[in-house]
């Protein structure tokens, strides 16, 4: 099954052509074998404009998937979380666990992230960090997740169980 994939970046200084967006690279590098990127936007940390892309790309578009990297700290810019849970219908906390969980191995400071994960309508919503090798290793710990996950979203009625 392919799906339909939307990488949004959220960088203040990407949007200005400061930063050149080598974590939005690497997700798409990733997530290739799952379908098709339909949807890629760099825009600054603007909530009001986070909120209208991630409706506009679940509602309208219809996308499977939405990736977004950036704004998931504690700076007053950090407001990707946010944005996305005034647009989720319900969060799947598992998969944001599972990041931070992964993360922690490696660094204290993964317990700063406010990452989230939730479905809007039949999209899956994922909020990755801002750094290349944040998003590598977060993607790393939900890509075996996600093409169950979204195939169960599209309909798939087959019984989880083994």
């Amino acid at each position: 099954m392919h799906f339909s994939i939307g990488i949004l970046t959220l960088s203040d200084k990407g949007a200005r052509g400061e930063r050149e967006d080598e974590s939005g690279r690497i997700i798409g590098e990733m997530v290739a074998s799952l379908g098709e990127i339909r949807r890629y936007e760099v825009i600054p940390d603007d909530e009001e404009r986070i909120v209208e892309v991630l409706v506009e790309w679940s509602d309208r578009d219809c996308l499977d998937l939405i990736l977004t990297t950036g704004g998931t700290g504690l700076t007053q810019r950090d407001i990707t979380p946010q944005a996305t849970a005034r647009v989720l219908d319900y969060e799947v906390p598992g998969m944001a666990e599972a990041m931070r969980a992964a993360s922690l191995a490696k660094t204290p400071h993964a317990m700063l992230s406010r990452a989230l994960a939730g479905v809007r309508r039949q999209t899956l919503i994922v909020n990755l960090p801002g750094s290349p090798k944040g998003v590598r290793e977060n993607l790393e710990v939900v890509l075996p997740a996600l093409p169950h996950g979204l195939a169960k979203l599209k309909g798939d009625p087959s019984d989880c169980a083994r």
